[in-house]
């Protein structure tokens, strides 16, 4: 922890907390001076980085693809911890293969966790987000979308993964354009290939397949992520960060 907390009397929502990218982020900004409200599904993971992280993390132990349950993971944030400041939706899943033949089930839980999980958070989010804008020393606010390479170039194999990506996209775009102005900055954050358990829920033969195109390539970590978040959020009131794309070194496309 550093003796400059730019982030000192805010707090920030990080959504998939529990592991990868969510858990990595949510340390940093409390690092950072934060309050973290922590929400994934599993609590004994979220409540061993509360441990960890100390005073003002809060366990919220919710499935954000659930419109209440996400709903009451934001209005616990700002009752339990008095504000939101910075929204983080981090939540997702990546359940790749090709299109014909695909188990629904699979597509439908990317809708739901990628899609409308990110939509109702947002939603329950805005109106705190634009207070703390108007009401909190920095003058500023933030919504932080993690969507993905992915959301830029559509490739054979992640064709519903693509969709909900480039729709994260759109919807950040539009969204920054409405609130810019009252100072609520939109950002977008698209990683590349990122060493976490993102890919680990995908069926033995699409494991193979994504350890052929990946093997040789040195991945991202999940705090090399966490660093961009944290960047996005500590800039000036006047600096807007809208995207950024985060790729290894070694990754071609």
């Amino acid at each position: 922890m550093t003796d400059h907390q730019p982030l000192n009397d805010t707090v920030a929502l990080v959504t998939g907390a529990s592991s990868g990218i969510g858990e990595a982020t949510a340390e940093l900004l409390a690092s950072l001076g934060a309050k973290v409200a922590l929400v994934a599904r599993r609590a004994d993971r979220l409540q061993a980085l509360a441990e960890k992280i100390g005073d003002g993390a809060l366990v919220i132990e919710a499935d954000v693809g659930d419109r209440e349950a996400a709903f009451g993971a934001v209005q616990r944030t700002v009752s339990e911890l008095g504000r939101l400041d910075t929204l983080v939706n981090n939540a997702g899943v990546m359940l790749l293969g090709p299109i014909q033949d695909a188990p629904l089930d699979e597509w439908e839980t990317m809708l739901r966790v990628n899609v409308h999980g990110l939509l109702y958070c947002a939603y329950a989010a805005l109106p705190h987000l634009l207070k703390a804008a108007e009401d909190s020393p920095r003058g500023v606010a933030d919504v932080v979308n993690i969507s993905s390479v992915a959301g830029r170039v559509a490739r054979v194999g992640s064709g519903v993964y693509n969709l909900t990506k480039h729709g994260v996209g759109a919807f950040s775009e539009s969204l920054r354009q409405e609130v810019t102005q009252r100072h609520v900055r939109v950002s977008l954050v698209e990683p590349g290939a990122v060493a976490t358990e993102l890919a680990g829920h995908n069926r033995p033969e699409i494991l193979d397949n994504i350890r052929q195109r990946f093997g040789s390539v040195e991945r991202l970590e999940a705090p090399d992520i966490a660093d961009a978040i944290a960047f996005i959020v500590t800039r000036p009131r006047h600096v807007a960060i809208n995207e950024l794309l985060v790729r290894p070194t070694e990754q071609r496309d």
